[in-house]
């Protein structure tokens, strides 16, 4: 149920469209990786009951772009699915904080 819920809000509230280059969701621009190659298969991992796989992917993700949001909430559905839910409820902390740095800052442009 979580990882469904997870995977909706992803899917719902993508915006591609203002991410630059670097988010392109097939491939990475010059030596950078794209964030979203590991967000899309750690959701992917999530929908097919592999948390462990889903966790890692999320945790990648996040190492590439740690301002992005969408890493925290797919961390915390695979620490929930995990069992890990002090773990999880950090994570969506998380997650909440940096989605409203982030909507506070395209208030201001």
């Amino acid at each position: 149920m979580v990882a469904t819920v997870a995977a909706a809000y992803f899917l719902l509230t993508a915006d591609y469209g203002s991410e630059s280059n670097a988010f392109d969701p097939f491939i990475g621009v010059g030596s950078m990786v794209s964030p979203t190659i590991f967000a899309r298969r750690s959701l992917s991992y999530l929908m097919s009951d592999k948390p462990q796989e889903a966790l890692n992917d999320a945790m990648q993700a996040q190492g590439v772009s740690p301002v992005w949001h969408f890493e925290s909430y797919l961390q915390a559905a695979a620490l929930s699915a995990l069992g890990m839910d002090c773990e999880a409820q950090a994570a969506v902390k998380k997650g909440t904080m940096l989605e409203s740095k982030r909507s506070k800052a395209a208030g201001q442009k």
